[in-house]
């Protein structure tokens, strides 16, 4: 299928940064100034130039593999949204070169049984990824407003639409379940953040902070792009420095 492109910046040690539906310049391009002190590698999941296409679309089992080499050079990782789901996968399977888990609102819904704001998230995202444009046009705006798209009344923007067609047919993230087990026993250090935007997501995160003995984090400002919420890169420089052996 060929390889992922990964676009690094900065000197230091390495933060991988790993996005989920958005691209790496909208997910992360206000963490630019740690660039003074760490390598940022932007990671581009396939379907996002310049990586290569997916060959049945997002699917978080591909990207683990393509995550999998990455973690050899020992680095922090940063990962959001969907792109949690292949990062925490690949992390589980090789913790021992990882230095430490910065992990962003995923859909980890199942972390969260009978909860009907969760149960709602899980079920509209599913919706949408299964049927794109196709899916119910409030569900598809409900969704895109959650997920931090710019959906005001009218014509969805191009970009936007572009990004859902994109996400057709993605591997459904309710088929997720990492093994949280094996990195809690290893002793990564995990920090788990959110935007204070969705009562889902929320939850959502303090199970899954739980769930690895991990740090809690809530940064409001930016909806479901939490790493451009005041306060999110001086925490974010906070956790990577007491972590950096």
């Amino acid at each position: 299928m060929g390889e992922i492109v990964v676009v690094r910046e900065g000197s230091g040690p390495e933060v991988l940064l790993v996005h989920g539906g958005a691209g790496p310049r909208t997910t992360w391009g206000t963490l630019a100034p740690l660039a003074e002190r760490w390598t940022l590698a932007r990671v581009h999941r396939r379907g996002y130039p310049p990586s290569p296409s997916p060959e049945r679309g997002q699917d978080f089992e591909v990207d683990a593999l393509d995550l999998a080499p990455l973690l050899a050079g020992r680095p922090h990782v940063v990962a959001h949204s969907y792109g949690v789901l292949g990062t925490l996968i690949a992390a589980a399977a090789a913790p021992g070169p990882v230095r430490s888990l910065t992990l962003i609102e995923p859909p980890l819904a199942y972390l969260v049984p009978d909860d009907p704001d969760v149960a709602r998230l899980e079920r509209i995202g599913h919706a949408v990824l299964s049927y794109g444009m196709d899916a119910d046009p409030q569900t598809l705006r409900e969704f895109l407003r959650i997920a931090g798209a710019s959906v005001d009344e009218g014509p969805l923007p191009e970009g936007v639409v572009a990004g859902v067609r994109r996400a057709r047919g993605a591997r459904l993230p309710g088929e997720a379940r990492p093994r949280l087990d094996a990195l809690r026993e290893a002793g990564v250090p995990v920090l788990v953040v959110s935007g204070d935007h969705a009562a889902a997501h929320e939850r959502i995160c303090d199970a899954l902070a739980a769930a690895l003995g991990g740090e809690r984090g809530v940064h409001p400002g930016a909806g479901h792009f939490v790493a451009r919420a005041p306060g999110f890169a001086e925490h974010l420089a906070a956790f990577l420095h007491r972590h950096a052996a």
